[in-house]
């Protein structure tokens, strides 16, 4: 087995708990004990790309390193190993990081890091060698960066790239080549709103995950004996599914644009009726989207908004929609517990257009005018035996508004 491979071995087995591991000079920053060696030894001239072009650069390729030089902060000029020892740390408990970061594998020799790649790197060390985060805080925190900052800038350039190909009469090709040289005067500003919207969403999360979480489980209790699935769980929450009537028979039907306008559209509308309930979209799959909110009241503002909307689209189909009011675990960024497993069994007994609740909801439901409970017929679903759905309809009041 070569060196490179038992690193990886050790790596992938290596316990998530485990204190980050700081740099050996005596051993060299070989984690295994070997005779790697040390930043001293490293050559004193800077290193250069093993396959470098012939020739002169054409225009794309020097916008596209005048980019990457912008973004990263400067021009890749470090190896892996230079990176950690430079944070003070083994080139394990690096990796363990660049991983959660969502980073690929690079080899000793890769020239593939920048000073702005060290600063980072020690940024996170240090808030473990501080005391205020954990090393297992420290992985789920940046993992939650990696994932969430590589989804959002996917959705970024594609979203850019459709609106080039509409607006300029290009091909996806042509657009996709023409990004590079039209994203330069767009970082700052998205950079920018990125940071700004943060801080919003984090001071909203504090509200919701911790400050209202107490008032949330006391507004539970009603009506719970205290031995139900979800009792141990945290958090009491609205969770509710809507889901797209004959979605995969009319994707057959469509090509590609016409199918990312109709996603979009389904996203867009679900996403500006979920917030401006005070809910939270949770996350999206394909032609089902799931979201919570804090109380049943405005879960179920947001369901009955939600089903109305899609049976007036004139271009969407119909969606069914079901809500659930009790207590859930969240974490990475998703919900889970029996609350949302009945969400979802609900969702799909549903008819078009309609929301269902469980009796549980209904009761928290049942003195408000704004809401009309008509009880169905007893179904057995499966995971939690025979239960009472309970169709929700509107009664006093005008519902959500949406500008």
């Amino acid at each position: 087995m070569t060196d490179e491979a038992q690193q990886e071995r050790v790596d992938s087995i290596a316990p998530a708990t485990a204190a980050f591991e700081p740099a050996d000079a005596s051993a060299g920053l070989n984690p295994g004990g070997g005779a790697a060696p040390t930043p001293d030894a490293a050559p004193a001239t800077p290193a250069v790309d093993r396959h470098p072009p012939t020739g002169a650069m054409s225009a794309e390729r020097l916008a596209m390193k005048a980019l990457e030089a912008r973004l990263l902060g400067g021009e890749r000029k470090l190896r892996r190993r230079e990176v950690a020892a430079g944070a003070g740390l083994s080139l394990l408990s690096a990796r363990k990081l660049w991983r959660a970061l969502g980073f690929p594998n690079f080899g000793d020799e890769d020239v593939a890091f920048t000073e702005r790649d060290q600063a980072a790197l020690s940024t996170v060390v240090d808030l473990v060698r501080a005391g205020k985060l954990t090393e297992e805080a420290a992985i789920s925190v940046t993992r939650s960066i990696g994932q969430m900052t590589d989804r959002m800038v996917v959705w970024q350039i594609e979203a850019l790239v459709e609106d080039m190909v509409h607006e300029q009469g290009v091909t996806d090709a042509v657009a996709r080549k023409r990004l590079v040289n039209e994203l330069p005067a767009l970082v700052d500003a998205l950079e920018e709103v990125l940071v700004y919207s943060w801080r919003r969403q984090l001071n909203a999360g504090v509200q919701r995950l911790a400050v209202r979480a107490e008032a949330g489980l006391q507004a539970s209790e009603e009506g719970r004996e205290g031995d139900e699935d979800d009792a141990p769980l945290p958090l009491a929450r609205a969770v509710g599914f809507a889901d797209l009537v004959s979605y995969t028979s009319l994707s057959r039907r469509m090509n590609e644009k016409t199918l990312a306008r109709l996603v979009q559209r389904f996203e867009n509308k679900c996403a500006e009726i979920i917030s401006v309930g005070g809910g939270r979209l949770v996350k999206t799959v394909g032609d089902e989207v799931l979201y919570i909110a804090e109380t049943p009241a405005a879960g179920a503002e947001i369901s009955l908004a939600l089903a109305e909307a899609f049976t007036e689209d004139e271009i969407l189909p119909e969606a069914r929609v079901a809500m659930v009011w009790g207590r859930i675990l969240s974490r990475l960024g998703d919900i889970y517990g029996p609350t949302v497993n009945l969400a979802a069994r609900l969702t799909t007994l549903a008819d078009p257009g309609t929301v269902l609740v469980d009796s549980m909801t209904a009761s928290a439901l049942e003195h408000d005018e704004r809401f009309v409970m008509i009880p169905q017929a007893p179904e057995n679903v499966r995971g939690f035996g025979e239960i009472n759905p309970v169709r929700l309809t509107r009664g006093r009041g005008k519902g959500l508004v949406l500008d």
